[in-house]
């Protein structure tokens, strides 16, 4: 079966949970292509945004609220058994709006949320990224492209992703609430012990939304990228499976 255009590859009609991966901010679902597709009982499916990659035609939404509508439209079909959301920094933000969607339509929730490098909406936006000149964050662009295995980054794709990186920094920005909303899913809140981007001091305040976990792994910022044997024990422990899958949704 041919994927949906949210999702990189079909997932598997065995798999006993499922694992959305949201793509940091101005990069595409590629940037999880070290993940391994299976941890243990979860399989990985990165999903792809508009305005990234194969989907570089289309628009770049504008808010992290216009993106949940299409994601939970492009998920539905794949919510019919035990899944999570996992985002990383302004992703975790996508992956909240995204669930906050899916409660309000009376949709399957996730079971857990993964929410790595990123402080509550209603605390000031943080993050050394928003601090940045468009040029900065060009010359950041670049060597993330290196780290995640682009040699030479030519200019044009550098151009491209430029322009998404700047929308999504300014959604994180847009994305702020004056209290916290109670959420209807548990969160794991991950920080980076050498991370200085986003110090995991700053999440705490994920407890105020729902019943949280907190989880301070060694790497920093972007060693999620790896998929970190860490990370990958935390996903197995707080995403639950189950034996057979359930009837469509």
């Amino acid at each position: 079966m041919r994927p949906q255009k949210w999702l990189i590859r079909e997932p598997s009609a065995d798999s006993a949970a499922r694992l959305f991966c949201i793509p940091y901010s101005g990069c595409g679902a590629s940037m999880y292509r070290a993940w391994p597709q299976f941890v243990e009982h979860i399989e990985v499916c990165p999903v792809q945004l508009p305005g990234r990659e194969n989907r570089m035609r289309e628009p770049a939404y504008a808010t992290y609220e216009e993106m949940a509508d299409g994601v939970v439209d492009g998920l539905a079909p794949y919510l019919d058994r035990p899944f999570g959301f996992f985002g990383h920094c302004g992703s975790a933000l996508a992956a909240v709006e995204a669930t906050i969607r899916l409660a309000e339509r009376g949709a399957p929730l996730p079971a857990r949320l993964f929410l790595s490098s990123q402080v509550a909406p209603h605390d000031p936006p943080y993050g050394r990224l928003l601090g940045m000149t468009e040029a900065q964050l060009r010359d950041e662009l670049h060597g993330l492209l290196v780290g995640m295995g682009t040699v030479d980054p030519p200019e044009d794709l550098i151009d491209l992703v430029h322009e998404i990186l700047i929308t999504d920094m300014e959604a994180t920005r847009k994305y702020v609430f004056d209290a916290p909303k109670t959420l209807p899913t548990a969160i794991t809140a991950i920080g980076w012990t050498l991370d200085v981007d986003v110090p995991a001091a700053l999440t705490r305040g994920w407890s105020e939304y729902a019943p949280t976990t907190f989880e301070l792994l060694d790497g920093v910022h972007y060693a999620f990228l790896d998929a970190p044997a860490a990370l990958r024990e935390v996903l197995v422990r707080d995403l639950p499976g189950q034996s057979r899958p359930a009837t469509s949704v």
